[in-house]
């Protein structure tokens, strides 16, 4: 018998292997990356990169990145996300139904959207847990609930891309604080997942995309669909709310893939550039990120600890990511509840 809950809650991440074997992740890789709105050529020219160049060699080496992470209870994206709903749920009071879902591998889309249908849920307020919009993540994982829900008399909204929201910023300032009590980092990196150029072009509305110096700063307007653009407002705000001199910070973009142009500067060569100048301490924040997963933890606290030392530096501190905090439950519950005030725990 269905629940009297009618409203429902669909928190989406990306995703993550269901182990760190190199056969799931080659499975994980394939599904991901078989994606046009991620690998935006195509179709024959995508075959060909995935199958005769990616495939062949990435999972191996992704795999071992996995290992380097993975936790008694599994991968870390989906340990924190789980937990994430679980409490948004119980701070919901029990009367809204809140399921996780991963655009990639599981838990499934379709099988998250039979959960809330089993519960009798009228309409459902799909949350998108990317904090800038790009259309890799954001338009990918949404299209992919609307196509897995046609037919379904549900009605559905999409709660937007909440990079400077308030509360957003403040679970992030409050997560990543202690990492710079002490005053020792002299330099702070806000770094981002990166996204090929011309990826971000398709998204430019303004004309004004990498012809300027300037063209992700000052009035933001129609450039606050640009991704590179909102990863610039969370920075500077996140910036602001730490109390972090100007001349101190950096924003950076990481985890290019292939041989294409990717937005600039990358967080790599940043580093490495920071360890020659003589910087000895470096704080990371990765506000791109709302749960740690192997972009933070690897790409960044093992790989980019690595390079900034080899080029000289001393120590990189890495902010966790706001995961299952207090503070970010409570801001996922606020920003829900903007979009669609039905849900309430009243």
């Amino acid at each position: 018998m269905a629940s009297l809950r009618k409203q429902g809650l669909l928190l989406l991440n990306l995703g993550t292997p269901r182990s760190p074997t190199t056969k799931d992740v080659r499975e994980y890789l394939r599904e991901f990356l078989s994606d046009p709105y991620v690998l935006d050529v195509p179709a024959p020219v995508r075959w060909l990169l995935l199958n005769l160049v990616i495939l062949p060699f990435r999972p191996s080496r992704s795999a071992h990145a996995y290992r380097q992470i993975w936790s008694e209870n599994g991968s870390p994206l989906l340990v924190h996300s789980e937990e994430l709903r679980r409490k948004v749920e119980e701070r919901l009071g029990g009367v809204v139904a809140v399921e996780l879902a991963m655009r990639y591998g599981e838990p499934a889309i379709p099988e998250a959207l039979a959960r809330l249908y089993a519960q009798g849920v009228s309409h459902i307020s799909v949350f998108p847990l990317y904090p800038q919009h790009s259309s890799a993540a954001t338009d990918s994982s949404v299209e992919a609930v609307r196509a897995a829900a046609v037919g379904s008399p549900v009605t559905m909204n999409v709660v937007p891309a909440f990079f400077d929201h308030p509360r957003f910023i403040q679970a992030v300032a409050e997560a990543s604080r202690p990492m710079l009590d002490d005053g020792a980092a002299e330099r702070v990196v806000f770094s981002f997942h990166g996204l090929p150029e011309r990826q971000v072009r398709k998204a430019d509305r303004t004309g004004r995309c990498f012809t300027e110096s300037d063209c992700c700063f000052g009035s933001l307007n129609g450039e606050m669909e640009c991704y590179r653009a909102q990863c610039f407002s969370t920075a500077q705000a996140l910036g602001d709310a730490l109390g972090i001199p100007e001349g101190q910070r950096l924003v950076t973009f990481q985890s290019r893939l292939g041989r294409d142009r990717w937005i600039k500067p990358h967080t790599d060569r940043v580093l490495a550039q920071l360890g020659r100048e003589g910087v000895r301490c470096v704080a990371v924040i990765t506000p791109g990120f709302v749960a740690d997963c192997l972009e933070t933890l690897e790409e960044i606290g093992i790989r980019g600890s690595a390079t900034f030392r080899e080029h000289g530096g001393e120590q990189l501190s890495l902010a966790s990511c706001v995961n299952a905090s207090d503070a970010w439950v409570d801001a996922v519950v606020a920003i829900a509840r903007e979009l669609n005030p039905s849900i309430d725990s009243d």
